[in-house]
């Protein structure tokens, strides 16, 4: 089915994460970073690859630690409305392995989260027209 606009019926884009350990990428996307879980496919005590899905709003990531998706050490960018809310929320939380900052940014506030498998994820508040 096709759209009439000519853009094949796309949808939402939802990058793939590469995982290493599962119950430290299930503590910093969901006690951290306040996602929800919303599945996982794997067991972590088997040898076959661990899957989840995570969300937060319209936010979606999926996260594999099978070694043909993706790569540790991707990039996200992750649009916001207000960053320094979201530091402040993160700030608050009892997670020692990060502190992050807000830094201005070209024509924005940037703050920058690196995950458990060194993926970057980048939270962007555009300030200027």
């Amino acid at each position: 089915m096709t759209s009439e606009s000519g853009d094949a019926g796309l949808r939402q884009v939802v990058p793939i994460l590469r995982m290493s350990d599962v119950a430290a990428t299930q503590r910093f996307y969901v006690d951290y970073l306040g996602c929800t879980m919303d599945w996982q496919e794997g067991d972590e005590g088997e040898d076959g690859p661990f899957f989840m899905q995570v969300s937060r709003g319209p936010l979606v990531l999926q996260l594999s630690s099978h070694h043909g998706d993706g790569t540790p050490g991707a990039v996200v960018l992750v649009y916001t409305d207000d960053v320094r809310a979201l530091h402040d929320e993160l700030q608050a939380k009892d997670y020692p392995y990060l502190n992050p900052g807000v830094e201005a940014h070209g024509v924005g506030l940037e703050m920058k989260l690196l995950d458990p498998a060194s993926n970057q994820i980048r939270f962007f508040q555009r300030t200027q027209p």
